[in-house]
């Protein structure tokens, strides 16, 4: 985790893509409304808080993407993954501890991200309905659910190729292009119900599904959804470790 806050340009861009992200949409929405009531709405209220939700989701993975990549590899690419080795320590402890410290390093921010966005949906509404305990609740541990699913895709991808910049494409691209379009094709049948951003989708909470949902509606049960998302994070994991511990250093 030490090894990731040193990194002063990688804090920066996961900061902006979380806190920035939210400080700069909320502020700028709301000086619309203050400069015109009547054609631009309140930066507050529960449709506000879909689009906060869908707004940190989105920047939220990109910043997944990248600190995972980072994580996976950094101490390849810095060149001091032989001098951890020889150190007699475990490879796959070595491995693992990079899950918990990634997290640990990520998720603050998107809750401080998150954050904003609650206290701009209770207190900038200015008539519209507010969100109330539950919805600001689960609305927030599903953007952490996310966020951390997506983190945790791309570290098992980066040990597994070994490199940064192929990990961020593959994860975004699966995550912002891929999976809207294999949603909307309506022959694929039940096999869409295996792409994990359907089963995300569905865990969204009501109040702001209709705002994050980039393809039809695909029900899917909360056993199906978590059986999808653990055999995903597991697989990429497994392959990561296996990679990681035969790598040579």
């Amino acid at each position: 985790m030490l090894k990731l806050a040193r990194r002063r340009g990688l804090l920066v861009v996961v900061s902006l893509l979380t806190v920035g992200a939210a400080v700069a949409t909320y502020g700028i929405i709301e000086l619309l409304h203050l400069g015109s009531p009547h054609s631009h709405g309140p930066a507050g209220g529960v449709v506000s808080l879909g689009h906060g939700a869908w707004l940190l989701s989105t920047f939220g993975e990109v910043a997944a993407a990248i600190v995972g990549s980072v994580a996976g590899v950094g101490d390849l690419d810095a060149g001091v993954y032989r001098d951890l080795v020889v150190t007699g320590r475990s490879r796959l402890a070595l491995y693992a501890s990079r899950v918990p410290s990634g997290l640990a390093f990520l998720l603050p921010l998107v809750v401080a991200g998150y954050a904003v966005a609650a206290i701009a949906g209770v207190f900038l509404a200015d008539g519209q309905p507010v969100p109330g305990i539950g919805l600001l609740s689960t609305s927030g541990l599903w953007v952490l659910l996310e966020v951390s699913f997506y983190f945790l895709l791309a570290l098992g991808i980066a040990c597994l190729i070994g490199s940064r910049s192929y990990t961020i494409g593959i994860v975004l691209g699966f995550r912002l292009a891929l999976t809207p379009i294999l949603a909307s094709v309506p022959s694929l049948g039940s096999v869409r119900e295996l792409v994990p951003g359907v089963g995300l989708e569905n865990l969204a909470p009501s109040a702001i599904a209709s705002e994050i949902r980039q393809g039809p509606s695909i029900p899917m049960s909360v056993h199906t959804i978590t059986a999808v998302l653990l055999v995903w994070a597991l697989a990429a994991l497994a392959l990561g470790a296996w990679r990681d511990t035969r790598r040579d250093a």
